[in-house]
């Protein structure tokens, strides 16, 4: 929805536009790569353990619905450090549940610690709060 067409009908768009800087796409890539690496996984963790291939499978819905909500006009400031504390619950849990390390492991924990990096000096910075670099 164009500007002219957002001041005639009082709403605004729900997208915001895609965020400006860098560290919006390293956070919005390692949610990519670890809910990737988690959906790869789940048929692998499903032959053994049906619970924890769920909770694979809500890792990875967290991490895609968290970049669907960040790309929004519904993000707010507040939801950074609730991103860096479902991602570091990744982490903790792979740790508590002796997952086994393995290359992917490696991969999706580091993407996860990254992401937290991200999120944590877009949250110090302010960072996404009308930074948006919309088309018109």
């Amino acid at each position: 929805m164009s500007n002219s067409q957002t001041a005639t009908t009082g709403k605004s768009a729900t997208f915001t536009g895609l965020p400006s800087g860098v560290a919006p796409y390293v956070a919005i890539l390692a949610a990519l790569v670890s809910a990737g690496i988690h959906l790869w996984l789940t048929p692998v963790v499903i032959e053994f353990d049906t619970t924890q291939a769920i909770l694979f499978v809500l890792a990875a819905l967290g991490f895609i619905g968290g970049i669907g909500v960040f790309l929004t006009r519904y993000w707010r400031r507040e939801f950074y450090p609730a991103a860096i504390l479902f991602s570091l619950a990744q982490i903790i849990a792979f740790f508590v549940m002796d997952g086994p390390l393995n290359n992917l492991a490696i991969a999706s924990k580091t993407a996860e610690a990254v992401f937290i990096v991200a999120a944590a000096y877009l949250y110090v910075s302010g960072g996404r709060e009308d930074q948006a670099v919309t088309s018109s």
